[in-house]
């Protein structure tokens, strides 16, 4: 057996101003894809890989339609020259939006299922917060999505379609997929997996396996794309369509049933609330999301909001893990360790955030294999900030230990979060979770709507849901 694999996979925030271009791609050609440590699964089983492309980026804001068309355009002609081979899999996320299209995955899924035909199988592993519309199912023949979030089972995931897509070629069988959306639509911050309801509806998910049943899944969708797939739905991959069907439906009717029961796990509220919480507490190190700014959810990751009230309150022992400014890094770096400098830090990408004029000393300089890779730690008063060149997280210890920082050891640490990673939840003491603003807000009802499904909850009331199967139309019957 020989597999083709590659794919695409980011989130976008069609509120975001910030289009994604390539150098915000990690990009893995031919040979150095199964090489790379994201696919070693691959490793553990006997097929032959036939190796493509995969670009995968930190969520932002839509894809520029040149860089997609352009790394569509590789992919295909690399699918292309790897023939002959037995089957594709796809590794994406499902809610990648792409300048000026709908649908971005569906075009892509759609793509590969025109340059390998109709009779060729085809798997695809997602992100459970991607939105999957009718198109990417009739283009399908196997699926798989997270079923935790925070997301520690993505090998298991990418792991479990490959997996799949053997054991049909194995046996021959031709299984297919049923799509049941529900109109509903979450942040990942009140459907955490850590916290009920999502914690039960995802543990009873391999109880609808069977036979007949190989694959059960519950996607939340993505909630900061106003686009009309954008919805919650169940998905089943099976060979009996029946059987497919009543598990998609109870699925979704489940997850229905329990829509009001979401909540947000840590401690929430306004930034001000949130900062009378972190001073009075006794216990170390308070941990505070900054929500609205999130990059892992979408956000732009630019925004000064906390910086500037944190400097207003005089605020001392905080660290920052970070604000992406590339003009004040290049700043620092020109100044050189140990200066004092005047910056003005935030809305670097996106004008209408939060700026703030301050005068910074730089304690430490850490050069990237590239300029976007550069990061700089200065010091603002009683509150050490990280600034980075490029968009990115700081939500594993690693991070900090690389710049000679230790969380664990600060009265606050404020990151770009939404829930923490599994890396910082285990040291917050405690957890808070502040409603800022950006493009991922968790303001939700209040988000512009004007492409989404009629009838979608928060912006609609829907009190008659009843589940709908979809089957893919490759689904035998």
């Amino acid at each position: 057996m020989r597999i083709a694999v590659g794919g695409i996979h980011t989130e976008c925030s069609t509120y975001s101003p910030v289009l994604m271009q390539a150098h915000d791609f990690r990009v893995l050609r031919g040979a150095d894809l199964p090489a790379h440590d994201y696919f070693a699964f691959l490793r553990t089983h006997p097929a032959e890989v036939a190796p493509l492309l995969h670009a995968r980026a930190v969520p932002g804001g839509p894809v520029a339609r040149d860089t997609y068309e352009a790394f569509k355009a590789e992919f295909l002609e690399r699918l292309a020259a790897a023939a002959p081979f037995d089957a594709v899999y796809l590794a994406m996320h499902g809610a990648m939006k792409v300048d000026g299209m709908w649908d971005a995955e569906g075009d892509w899924i759609s793509a590969v299922r025109a340059a390998v035909g109709p009779e060729m199988l085809i798997a695809a592993s997602y992100d459970l917060h991607g939105n999957v519309s009718q198109k990417i199912v009739d283009q399908i023949d196997i699926f798989a999505a997270y079923r935790t979030a925070p997301h520690i089972d993505t090998p298991e995931t990418m792991e479990a379609a490959y997996a799949m897509l053997l054991r049909a070629l194995r046996t021959g069988a031709r299984p297919g997929v049923v799509r049941v959306p529900v109109p509903l639509l979450l942040p990942g911050e009140r459907s955490s997996t850590e916290d009920e309801p999502a914690r039960s509806l995802y543990a009873a998910l391999p109880s609808r396996e069977g036979p007949g049943v190989w694959r059960t899944d519950l996607m939340i969708g993505y909630v900061w794309a106003d686009e009309p797939r954008a919805t919650a739905c169940a998905v089943v991959t099976g060979t009996d369509r029946a059987a497919a069907e009543a598990a998609g439906a109870a699925i979704a009717a489940d997850f229905w049933g329990a829509r009001d029961r979401f909540r947000f796990g840590p401690v929430t509220g306004p930034l001000s609330d949130m900062l009378d919480m972190a001073a009075s507490a006794t216990t170390r190190p308070v941990i505070l999301a900054d929500s609205g700014d999130n990059p892992t959810g979408g956000g732009v990751g630019d925004r000064g909001d906390v910086l500037a009230a944190l400097i207003a309150r005089d605020w001392q022992d905080a660290l920052i893990a970070g604000i992406t400014d590339r003009p004040a890094v290049e700043a620092c770096l020109a100044a050189g360790e140990g200066a004092s400098l005047p910056l003005t830090i935030g809305a670097s990408l996106d004008p209408a955030g939060v700026s703030v004029p301050v005068t910074a000393r730089v304690v430490r300089l850490q050069p990237g294999a590239t300029a976007q890779d550069n990061q700089a730690v200065v010091r603002i008063g009683g509150i050490t900030l990280v600034l980075a060149a490029r968009r990115r997280p700081y939500h594993d210890i690693a991070d900090f230990t690389l710049l000679g920082l230790d969380p664990r050891k600060v009265a606050l640490l404020v990151v770009k979060s939404g829930y923490l990673s599994p890396d910082l939840a285990p040291i917050a003491d405690p957890n808070l979770m502040a409603l800022t603003d950006g493009v991922v807000n968790q303001d939700i009802p209040r988000l512009p709507n004007r492409h989404r499904a009629p009838g979608t909850l928060p912006w609609d009331q829907r009190p008659d849901f009843r589940p709908a199967p979809q089957p893919s139309a490759r689904f035998a019957g």
